[in-house]
């Protein structure tokens, strides 16, 4: 059965906290990712966890999902999944990165959020990378490629954790993105 998968587009703060939400956990491989000057335009792939689609075994007893539901559904119940997810961000004026390696094009990065403030966009991934956009106006569409897969593996986030990463990112923010 085929994966009906999100198409999500932001135009402002708004409506990027939900793409956000949706790509936190994606893994990111440095050399899915690509600066197009002449279109202005930076587009990536990812390697998605659908934080929408629970477990069946997750759900508690006797509550009825009430997400949206999905084409497969039926397909992996009991499994976490995966999917291929693409993003093209548009009037983009520069690219600029801080601590990622990037003569290590076979790494993957861990995303952890998106953020918008003012003309700069910024990826925010695990380990302290960064990847910023300088862009003319927010303009971002994500789409969910191809058929999601199983996986074991759940992403996990300890507690009391969010004031120390957040403690971390604004110390980031301080130092220069080259």
């Amino acid at each position: 059965m085929a994966t009906q998968g999100l198409k999500l587009i932001a135009r402002d703060a708004e409506d990027l906290s939900v793409v956000a939400s949706c790509l936190q956990d994606a893994l990111v491989p440095l050399n899915e990712m690509k600066y197009l000057p002449a279109e202005r335009r930076f587009i990536l792939l990812v390697n998605r966890f659908r934080w929408e689609k629970p477990r069946a075994d997750m759900i508690p007893a006797g509550q009825k999902q009430t997400d949206a539901s999905f084409e497969d559904d039926g397909d992996y119940p009991n499994a976490h999944q995966r999917i291929h997810t693409g993003l093209c961000i548009d009037r983009v004026l520069s690219v600029r990165s801080r601590g990622i390696d990037r003569s290590k094009p076979d790494q993957f990065l861990n995303l952890l959020t998106i953020r918008f403030d003012a003309d700069k966009l910024d990826f925010v991934f695990a380990g302290g990378g960064i990847i910023q956009l300088e862009v003319e106006a927010l303009s971002l569409f994500m789409q969910d490629l191809g058929e999601s897969w199983p996986t074991q593996w759940r992403p996990q986030h300890e507690d009391g954790l969010s004031a120390a990463k957040d403690a971390a990112i604004k110390k980031r923010d301080s130092e220069p993105i080259r």
